[in-house]
């Protein structure tokens, strides 16, 4: 199960961001070309279903690289988000591309303790 959920995360992920709606300005909700070009980056490797210790240590590490290129990511689409030049669309764009990172991070966040949890319980029964 978690293998589908990372790897939900990873195609949703990669999708190009599509115009979906107009606000009511006119324009379109669009990244701005600059923030197209920041990198969003992929979730890290997948936690054995049960796991052990190493594998904790492994992924821990994964996450936090994970959380600082996310940190990175946001400071990159955020940058012009205050210019005069961008669009309602443009901005409400950068507010959905922001709260997707945000809500990616939460999730591998919240595997990665599911696993903590898993890996106590299994040391618990021996």
């Amino acid at each position: 199960m978690k293998r589908f959920i990372l790897s939900a995360l990873i195609v949703a992920a990669s999708a190009p961001v599509m115009a979906q709606e107009v606000m009511e300005d006119g324009s379109m909700v669009v990244l701005p070309i600059t923030a197209q070009q920041c990198n969003l980056p992929s979730a890290p490797p997948p936690i054995p279903d049960i796991p052990v210790y190493d594998d904790l240590i492994l992924a821990q590490k994964g996450v936090k690289g994970f959380q600082s290129a996310m940190e990175k990511y946001r400071e990159c689409i955020n940058h012009d988000v205050l210019s005069d030049e961008l669009s309602d669309g443009n901005r409400q764009a950068i507010t959905n591309a922001h709260n997707y990172s945000v809500d990616m991070e939460e999730r591998v966040a919240g595997m990665f303790n599911e696993a903590v949890r898993q890996y106590k319980a299994n040391k618990a029964k021996n």
